[in-house]
């Protein structure tokens, strides 16, 4: 394999083609199959190919995708953002300044900066970014830590935003509060924000076009221009990769990544999300928490990740993924050892002694999600249980699946929208509108109403964690892992920096001289 190096990488993108490319040189099997050279060093650009298209709207606050959520992080900022420790650092607010209290944080609004329609952010701008934002987001998370603030102007462009209680999260969801312009309409089609690229085009389903932001109040982009490309399946994208027309391709299997040729560099990470067969906790028998039980009984998440990505990645055990440091709890990792005997046991115990059928509707273009599917439906047989695999469109995943919650099961990877175990727990609670596993817990709502008002850092960790027992106990999905992520970039491209979120932050990223 070629040289690994760590990378934090999203979920859901895959970078894309390039057509006009140099000479040929051998792959791995000897063949004159790729290309040594890309057209993107002579033009000052790359092309990034997604494995499905954008959200329908591209407004800041009605963004679901993960795979939206990354392209427009070069696009859109908040007055904080999060680096790549996953501090909050300035952004359009030069400093802040919090009470003594903890309730009320005074920013400087920086007095340098444009939009990329060319009108001057302004404190009105803010005002308006904060009002629209706690009307229209789809966040739960973020709307409820926004519905009982105070944001006002407190003259010689500084911002106050008053909150009824101290919270340690409350810096992120302030990062997650993008910027726009206040008479501006049309961010759902042609985004404007104030990042260092800028909304060049978008054809639907073919294509997305940024250019660099030669306004840009900070450190500017180092490319001129990055195309976004979407292709129709993962084979394009190797067929494209094999003859080297590709500057950056990610979230590749264990196997493709075996068949690239040698003009890329190979980087690995974590996807810094929770796979995992998540099942409609409302529909037969899933409704039995016995039979929940034994479908983690009878999964061996080992043998998963060895089949599927050699090994590599990390078990979860729960609804927190790795990266969150103080949050994840690593204990839980074991709830449940593949155990058969136990499985039968406890499937006996819900009448179910003869198995049930029952079908996991996987998003086809999502190869790692589809193996994944396969490799379960083997093991489950093992228990007398019989699962069909029903590939759907990325769109209809997001709308029968996601949206209306027709399904029994599937298997997908829940990432988070802001740095808080809020954004991994929040979808959880029963009266959650992102509650697509219709999991409901007394319990469970109480403790985590518990950590969202506690406002000692040490002590909500330690409530956050008591949720993700809950979880495990009654499990609430047959939670598997944090999948790896491996992106081959051609070689000659550099600077890229990583994330502990779902964001791909091109304004590092050169062609080397």
């Amino acid at each position: 394999m070629k040289k690994i190096v760590t990378l934090l990488l999203a979920m859901t993108l895959v970078c894309g083609a390039l057509t006009g490319c140099g000479g040929a040189s051998k792959d791995k099997n000897g063949n004159d199959s790729a290309n040594t050279t890309s057209s993107g060093k002579e033009t000052n650009s790359i092309t990034v190919g997604l494995a499905t298209d954008l959200d329908s709207s591209l407004d800041p606050y009605q963004i679901t995708a993960a795979g939206t959520r990354e392209v427009l992080f070069n696009v859109y900022e908040g007055l904080v953002k999060p680096d790549k420790e996953g501090n909050f650092v300035p952004a359009l607010a030069s400093d802040y300044e919090l009470s003594d209290d903890g309730l009320t944080y005074t920013f400087t609004i920086r007095d340098d900066v444009k939009f990329h329609n060319g009108k001057d952010m302004t404190i009105s701008d803010v005002l308006y970014s904060f009002k629209t934002c706690a009307a229209n987001t789809v966040i739960d998370s973020l709307k409820a830590a926004l519905s009982d603030v105070k944001v006002e102007d407190a003259g010689d462009n500084k911002l106050t935003i008053t909150i009824p209680q101290a919270s340690g999260d409350f810096i992120s969801y302030v990062s997650s509060v993008y910027i726009v312009p206040e008479d501006y309409k049309d961010q759902a089609t042609a985004p404007c924000g104030t990042g260092p690229f800028a909304f060049e085009s978008r054809s639907v389903q073919e294509n997305l076009i940024l250019k660099k932001n030669a306004d840009y109040y900070g450190t500017p982009a180092f490319l001129d221009q990055i195309t976004y490309r979407i292709f129709k399946d993962t084979t394009a994208l190797m067929t494209a990769m094999s003859a080297g027309s590709i500057d950056c391709a990610g979230h590749l299997t264990i196997d493709q990544v075996n068949t690239l040729p040698d003009v890329y560099q190979v980087l690995e990470g974590t996807s810094n999300l929770v796979q995992a067969l998540y099942v409609n906790n409302k529909v037969k028998p899933f409704d039995d928490v016995r039979v929940r039980q034994a479908l983690c009984y009878a999964t061996d998440v080992d043998s998963v990740m060895e089949f599927v990505n050699e090994g590599h990645g990390t078990k979860t055990g729960s609804a927190m993924y790795p990266a969150f440091g103080k949050y994840f709890d690593e204990s839980l990792s074991d709830t449940y050892e593949y155990n058969v005997e136990k499985a039968k046991e406890l499937l006996k115990e819900a009448g179910y002694e003869n198995g049930f059928s029952f079908t996991i509707k996987v998003p086809s273009s999502m190869t790692v999600h589809v193996t994944t599917a396969e490799v379960l439906v083997e093991q489950l047989k093992e228990v007398g249980i019989n699962a069909d695999i029903d590939q759907i469109e990325w769109s209809s995943w997001l709308s029968d699946v996601y949206a209306d919650r027709n399904y029994e099961a599937t298997i997908i990877g829940f990432d988070a929208a802001t740095l808080t175990a809020s954004a991994m727990l929040e979808r959880y609670t029963s009266a959650a509108d992102k509650n697509m596993f219709n999991y409901s817990s007394e319990e469970y709502d109480a403790v985590y109403a518990q950590a969202v008002a506690e406002t000692d850092d040490a002590k909500a960790a330690e409530l956050y964690k008591q949720c993700e027992k809950i979880l495990a106990q009654d499990a609430a999905a047959d939670y598997l892992m944090d999948i790896p992520s491996f992106v081959a970039m051609f070689n000659g491209l550099e600077g890229y920096e990583f994330y502990p979120l779902y964001v791909m932050d091109f304004s590092t990223v050169k062609w080397a001289e």
